[in-house]
């Protein structure tokens, strides 16, 4: 099979993760704005409360862990395509409905149809680039995290621009969401590979799912890594500010460089001689190391190095790398899987995030430090997981 005509359906999937990226950030990014317009309590200093718009962040993920039980059968049942543009729709209406939204319980409501969109969006890019790609899967699925980055380093600029020219915060909002419809309007008529399912198998007790303690380790992992950059990219500005960083916002740019240059790295790394499964002990334990260090030294400059480091070992592929390996072991139910371990990565957005509201409002002053304590422990446990792993399948090697 020559699967280079599908190289142009393949980039069009890609650009669908590059809006993704600015899906998942720019809530973060505008906070104040929001809080305003959804009406949020001004706060003794004259401040806007942000913690609504921080609970409409978290129901991305709740809306990802709706959408997943559906999007991975609908993936393996009737198509990625069919998978990816029920995900466009979904995610047009959330970029549209936000700035719409005269309240924070209505952008709640497109919050969830947004988690859902990306829900759908994984169940089709990421089983469609391990069968375009058939001999470098493990690279291929991390290239939908360098789409994300490669998004989320470019978004402060676009926000600059916006303020710069004094256009309306809901510009970014217009202008993505009609990309992302012209890019769905090809994927509908672009060309996508045969799946690589049981679908004609003729023996269906074989295409049960069962589950052993490494694929639930694995799946586990979604969770743990998720919740190491989740947390960080959505608290890392109140740290800066905590720490007397100028503009907080510059961490953003340099956790997004991070996961930039980890991709291509470890894309390399991958290829040639590092197992996927030793990433995944690897890059968390940096992360752990990092955020420790960030803990205890408490300056402006600390918080630019740990966005780098954190954005390079949290966000640079680990979930990819997770989804893959799990693909690996279930490849008869590439859409179920990919939607089970996207699950646990959603659960993670959703639980998460509201603890670290619960422990920033807690924690007072000091709650974004005691959010990186948060942060050490969960990614702690992530090390444990891949070792163990990683242990496995070194047991099965030697069988």
């Amino acid at each position: 099979m020559n699967n280079k005509k599908y190289y142009p359906t393949a980039l069009a999937l890609y650009f669908t993760y590059f809006v993704h990226g600015i899906g998942v950030s720019i809530l973060g990014q505008y906070k104040k704005d929001f809080a305003t317009a959804w009406g949020g309590h001004i706060l003794a200093n004259g401040s806007v409360d942000v913690s609504i718009v921080l609970a409409v962040i978290a129901a991305l993920g709740l809306g990802r862990l709706i959408g997943y039980p559906f999007s991975g059968p609908i993936s393996d049942k009737f198509g990625r395509r069919v998978s990816g543009l029920i995900g466009i729709v979904l995610y047009v209406c959330y970029f549209f409905g936000l700035i719409a939204a005269p309240n924070m319980y209505v952008a709640y409501i497109f919050a969830l149809i947004g988690g859902a969109a990306n829900a759908f969006l994984d169940t089709c890019v990421t089983p469609s680039c391990l069968e375009i790609f058939v001999n470098s899967g493990d690279v291929a699925n991390m290239f939908t995290k360098f789409s994300i980055s490669i998004s989320q380093f470019l978004l402060p600029f676009m926000i600059g621009i916006v303020s710069a020219n004094h256009m309306t915060y809901k510009t970014i909002f217009i202008v993505t969401g009609i990309l992302l419809a012209i890019d769905g309007i090809l994927i509908a008529f672009m060309p996508f590979p045969p799946m690589n399912t049981s679908a004609k198998s003729d023996k269906p007790k074989e295409e049960k799912m069962k589950f052993t303690p490494t694929s639930i380790a694995v799946i586990l992992i979604g969770f743990t890594c998720t919740s190491t950059f989740q947390l960080w990219l959505n608290c890392n500005q109140e740290l800066g500010k905590l720490y007397g960083l100028a503009k907080p916002a510059q961490i953003q740019s340099y956790y997004a460089m991070g996961s930039m240059v980890a991709v291509l790295v470890t894309a390399a790394l991958v290829k040639e001689f590092l197992k996927p499964v030793k990433v995944l002990v690897l890059y968390p334990l940096l992360s752990t190391i990092m955020l420790l260090i960030i803990y205890f030294v408490q300056t402006p400059t600390i918080c630019l190095i740990g966005g780098f480091v954190i954005g390079f070992s949290a966000a640079g592929g680990v979930l990819q790398l997770a989804v893959s390996t799990a693909n690996s072991m279930f490849p008869a139910n590439k859409g179920k899987i990919t939607s089970i371990v996207m699950l646990a990565s959603s659960a993670a957005n959703y639980i998460i995030l509201n603890a670290a509201g619960a422990i920033t409002k807690s924690g007072g002053t000091n709650g974004p430090k005691y959010v990186v304590l948060f942060n050490v422990v969960i990614t702690v446990i992530g090390v444990i997981l891949a070792l163990y792993v990683n242990r496995q399948y070194a047991k099965h090697a030697v069988a």
